[in-house]
């Protein structure tokens, strides 16, 4: 198996790293109920899917 011919700096192992963050969830507006849902995903809170009732979901009185 190959060996590296040199020891990487830490500098340079830092710059790698360093775009291993995590990203904020993106969310967007279901047109229908105005609560913030994931794009492209059955709203939860009222059940509509582009426009349309997906998911009837059941409310409690």
């Amino acid at each position: 198996m190959a060996q590296p011919k040199r020891k990487w700096s830490k500098a340079r192992t830092a710059t790698r790293r360093s775009t291993w963050n995590l990203e904020e969830k993106k969310l967007s507006v279901c047109p229908h109920c105005h609560e913030a849902v994931l794009p492209h995903t059955v709203c939860s809170n009222c059940g509509y899917y582009n426009g349309k009732e997906v998911v009837s979901i059941k409310k409690e009185d």
